[in-house]
């Protein structure tokens, strides 16, 4: 699924740098954004696989690191590339996929475990589909992704309400928006790897309920904020938040799957993401549209605060357990 989805990706993005319409670009974008992600469970349960439990945490958090150089730099080589042809940028990132997909094919081991005596064969396709109702039918699990999905409806105001609020509210430029966020990517550079390490010895629940706390705290402040000073203070309130929830969520949605059905337990979680990321810029518009626009962080405070009672309650139960004690 890996190579499929790079090779995917490079094939679509290519339409859309041939297009030579407004229709056939559209249906090459739906396409890339259908494919982007194809290859992400698979990706997520390989780090898990190859990586021994203690240490995946900072496994996923040294992803966290790269995609954020990735974010502070990829739009700087992009501007080069445009001002030269946005054809050539479209290209570019094709062969890029492209040989990405062929490193994974040559260099990069199968890191599924094999069937165990007792389990038999490789299983069909339609036992892998069925496979999915195991995680959708583990409580705890949806317990979890139901914390996880609060919070990212939280979290993705930042990468969209929040600069709409900033420019009507506050007559914030756009450059002091991308101010924000590039200070964000750069602690993430920074920070992420050495706060992963420090945060080992805790609970990764309790660090779950610690970092949605400090989503809550950071986005509720934009609600009562007035000055640029205090805009940035929350911004890193919240980038704390993130470097403590992102790598340890993907860490304990490992831990929670049984070792054969990894792939399966993180494509689901995916859900948590891609639903909250159409759902949260919505709510969030109709309520801008329709009363004070400070109550989308003060709602965001309040769904924060209930993704950080879920996880507080799974850590009061004792979860998550390994798969291996079922």
């Amino acid at each position: 699924m890996l190579i499929f989805g790079l090779l995917a990706s490079a094939s679509t993005v290519l339409v859309m740098g041939l297009a030579d319409t407004i229709a056939l670009f559209a249906v090459g974008a739906v396409l890339a954004g259908l494919f982007a992600n194809t290859g992400q469970p698979a990706q997520q349960a390989m780090v898990a696989d190859l990586l021994p439990e203690h240490q995946r945490a900072e496994g996923y958090g040294i992803q966290r690191v790269i995609h954020n150089l990735a974010v502070i730099f990829g739009p700087i080589i992009g501007g080069f590339m445009a001002a030269v042809s946005y054809l050539l940028l479209f290209i570019t990132d094709a062969i890029a996929s492209t040989i990405t997909a062929t490193i994974v094919f040559f260099k990069l081991p199968e890191t599924r475990p094999e069937p165990t005596e007792e389990e038999g064969e490789r299983e069909s396709m339609a036992q892998t589909f069925r496979g999915y109702s195991v995680p959708l039918k583990d409580l705890s699990f949806q317990a979890f992704l139901l914390a996880s999905a609060l919070a990212t409806i939280v979290y993705m105001q930042m990468n969209t309400t929040l600069a709409v609020y900033l420019r009507d509210a506050h007559d914030v430029p756009p450059q002091g928006y991308a101010a924000l966020l590039s200070m964000n990517a750069l602690m993430v550079v920074l920070l992420q790897f050495p706060t992963t390490r420090r945060i080992k010895r805790f609970s990764p629940m309790l660090m779950m309920a610690a970092g949605t706390l400090l989503y809550a705290i950071g986005f509720g402040l934009f609600g009562v904020a007035s000055g640029y000073v205090m805009f940035i203070i929350a911004m890193l309130i919240i980038t704390a938040g993130e470097m403590l929830v992102v790598p340890v969520s993907q860490a304990l949605v490992a831990r929670m799957s049984p070792e054969a059905m990894r792939g399966r337990y993180m494509a689901v979680y995916g859900f948590s993401w891609v639903i909250p990321m159409a759902l949260g810029p919505f709510l969030a518009g109709l309520i801008m549209d329709n009363t004070d626009p400070r109550w989308v962080w003060y709602a965001s405070l309040l769904v924060g605060l209930t993704s950080t009672g879920i996880y507080l309650l799974l850590l009061k139960r004792g979860i998550p357990r390994s798969s291996h004690d079922d």
